[in-house]
């Protein structure tokens, strides 16, 4: 039976942490069940992947556990009608990488309805440098389309824009025509954004703090993955008909907002669902991707990293010390 390297993360029983995560040999024996069978060509470290590898937060809900939330390869066995050996596919999300082992490994077995065929012009590194956290970002922006934020409304707000959903929003909005206006907490980016076509930068700071009820108007839509106080910011400056879409959680749960912008602006908080969308929700990102997302955007939103170096890029992407995307090349 093949060997192959796999992130490997265990929990002695009684403990509340989870133990260090170790590269380990193992064979497709050791997997769970599924239908399809995938040889892994390329994955990707999220910003969930970091917590799941450091356990700053219990993300992993089963023991032992192969880490990584998104991967894409080659299926080199199926008992799937859906899927014959050869095919290249795409996985993010159900659970994968949480509860059922993920892409951190050489093969990954899952569940055929998880899968999607990877478009035949999308290459493992573009589809890995769009991911998860791609795939999340075009949900917001099809989202906001669907609510009628049209570029003529005025500006769209994406906040956490130099992070991997910031990036790939900013860089998708810009190209269908809007006004993009960025914030970031790190000034040092601002280049970055600009080339990917962002015209304002906001800072940090200006959305960080209580909420007014109601703030002056400054965006006819936004694109949030921060959550908290910046999400409470967000909807006191909307402009009266306009829409968030809410996609991340990076500064908490919590949401201390009035319900100011809802009945005097009639503002709509959009809930975007990346983990469990379904298959044709996910298939219609896909094909909006490769259409509105220019190629040459995806060099300069990712970084390539090996294997071995994916358990010290956890902490770095927790702290906010990376930039866009970060593909793992599984060799």
């Amino acid at each position: 039976m093949e060997r192959f390297k796999a992130i490997w993360i265990t929990k002695t029983e009684g403990e509340k942490k989870q133990n260090p995560p170790e590269i380990r040999e193992i064979g497709l024996d050791d997997l769970m069940d599924g239908d399809v069978t995938v040889r892994v060509e390329h994955s990707t470290v999220n910003y969930k992947d970091g917590l799941a590898i450091t356990g700053k937060s219990p993300v992993l809900r089963r023991f032992p556990m192969i880490p990584g939330i998104d991967f894409t390869g080659e299926v080199v066995a199926s008992d799937s009608v859906d899927f014959e050996t050869g095919d290249k596919v795409i996985l993010n999300g159900w659970g994968v990488g949480e509860t059922h082992m993920g892409g951190y490994a050489g093969y990954a077995r899952v569940k055929s309805e998880w899968l999607v065929p990877r478009p035949s012009d999308l290459t493992g590194f573009e589809a890995m440098t769009i991911g998860t956290a791609g795939y999340t970002a075009m949900l917001s922006v099809i989202a906001l389309e669907r609510h009628g934020i049209t570029p003529e409304r005025g500006p769209v707000l994406v906040t956490g824009a130099a992070g991997g959903v910031g990036s790939v929003a900013v860089a998708v909005l810009a190209r269908l025509g809007y006004e993009v206006m960025a914030s970031t907490g790190r000034p040092q980016e601002a280049d970055y954004l600009h080339e990917l076509g962002a015209t304002t930068i906001v800072e940090r700071a200006e959305l960080q703090g209580a909420a007014r009820p109601l703030a002056k108007e400054r965006w006819a839509g936004a694109i949030d993955t921060v959550g908290s106080e910046t999400l409470a910011n967000v909807l006191s400056m909307t402009s009266y008909g306009g829409a968030v879409a809410a996609c991340g959680l990076a500064g908490g749960m919590d949401l201390p907002a009035s319900v100011g912008p809802f009945i005097l602006r009639g503002v709509s908080l959009l809930g975007i669902d990346s983990v469990m969308a379904p298959r044709r929700l996910r298939i219609e990102a896909y094909d909006r991707l490769v259409r509105d997302l220019e190629r040459e955007r995806l060099t300069r939103i990712s970084t390539t990293i090996g294997f071995d170096e994916i358990i010290g890029k956890a902490e770095e992407i927790l702290a906010g010390q990376v930039r866009g995307r970060l593909v793992v090349d599984m060799g």
